[in-house]
């Protein structure tokens, strides 16, 4: 199986903050971050050979927006991984010699607030899920807090144990998004505040559901011979992973709710075409999906980051935070950023971008030269995660 690494750079990006955008419409912020990612990338629209759209219904969406010149335009879905795989699918295009400068966007938009619902993910209504299907998929915060109450009882740990992990995971995601102007959620709180919070779905509370803004991300990207004559300080992908569930834990008893498989075969891939042999020490920053706090807690033991059992433990020292031995969610995360739907692994990858060029200001990592995005989409027993590495020029 071949690699994209070292084959494709990033020389623009641009991302619109993610909020109400009650007078925007979904092509208007496409516009808004597309124009920015040209405006970073030095070039314009019609140096645009092909795009591919997270988002929407049709690739058209994106051709209108920006009125490109009869290009092809591609619109990918997969559920909440669908904008780290509308990146892969682009970069296997430019890796592959087909297209020389290609354009990488997503968005999530309504046309009216009440359409949606913005303060928190409470899963959607899909119609095609059918029978069976229907029992974990239609309630996103009751599917997740099934994995915490499974994981207490996994572990031997008790709620206020497991709590304290997951409420210092939604602090430090607050945190970080105060110090992110595109962030939607400005705000502090502590772990009175959290513990204290509203339930949704015992043990989950209020702060441990992400936020739903309305906002648009985009990516400019090209070989690195061309990047080369645009800018120095462009961004390599370094590695990918994607694995997608096949349904079994649906079927199989020994699924054990306190991990995912799909992040594990994902990692072992995108580990292996970046050369890194321990995360931990290896990697500088992540933004990954927290669509709730039990994701990011799994996400850390599912990629090597903390032991079994002990990724709460870990995030309540410190081991993640901006401060920390390995800053993840350093945006603020879905929790306080925003989960952008189809546009979410892109302004993921926004922040990685600037992470490794040094341009994120008051939550800027120290000397970061590689990065790591992470989207995951499903429900429990069949998940799609893509994991895509980002590092620095030699």
């Amino acid at each position: 199986m071949g690699s994209m690494r070292d084959k494709v750079a990033i020389i623009g990006m641009g991302c619109t903050k993610y909020d109400d955008h009650y007078d925007k419409t979904g092509e208007d912020l496409l516009v808004d971050a597309c124009h920015e990612a040209f405006a970073d990338a030095g070039i314009g629209p019609n140096d645009i050979q092909a795009g591919w759209l997270g988002g929407g219904i049709t690739g058209q969406t994106l051709a209108h927006a920006l009125k490109l010149n009869f290009v092809p335009v591609t619109r990918i879905e997969n559920w909440c991984a669908t904008g780290s795989d509308t990146f892969r699918n682009a970069a296997a295009f430019v890796a592959g010699g087909l297209y020389d400068m290609v354009l990488v966007a997503g968005f999530t938009a309504a046309s009216d607030a009440g359409e949606k619902g913005h303060a928190l993910d409470t899963g959607g209504s899909w119609g095609w899920l059918v029978g069976e299907e229907t029992t974990f998929s239609m309630n996103a915060p009751g599917t997740f807090s099934t994995f915490v109450t499974r994981y207490m009882h996994h572990y031997g740990l008790s709620y206020e144990q497991v709590k304290t992990g997951l409420g210092s995971i939604a602090i430090k995601n607050y945190h970080n998004a105060m110090l992110n102007p595109k962030a939607w959620l400005h705000k502090e709180i502590d772990m009175k505040t959290y513990m204290n919070a509203p339930l949704i779905s015992w043990p989950l509370g209020l702060h441990d559901c992400c936020c739903s803004p309305h906002g648009a991300a985009a990516a400019v990207i090209t070989t690195p011979e061309i990047a080369k004559k645009f800018r120095d300080d462009y961004i390599l992908l370094k590695g990918n992973g994607m694995s997608v569930g096949t349904k079994r834990g649906r079927v199989w008893n020994g699924y054990d709710w306190v991990h995912f498989d799909e992040n594990i075969h994902a990692a072992k891939l995108a580990y292996e075409t970046a050369g890194i042999k321990n995360p931990l020490k290896e990697l500088d920053v992540i933004t990954m999906h927290d669509a709730f706090t039990v994701v990011e807690l799994a996400f850390y033991e599912d990629m090597g980051l903390a032991p079994r059992g002990h990724g709460g433990e870990y995030a309540a020292a410190g081991v993640f935070s901006l401060e920390g031995e390995l800053p993840v969610n350093t945006n603020g995360g879905l929790k306080a950023f925003g989960h952008g739907g189809g546009s979410s692994g892109i302004h993921k990858t926004y922040e990685v971008y600037k992470q490794l060029q040094g341009k994120c200001d008051a939550r800027q990592v120290k000397d970061a030269t590689l990065g790591m995005t992470h989207d995951q989409g499903g429900y429990p027993g069949t998940y799609t995660v893509v994991l895509n590495v980002f590092g620095t020029r030699d």
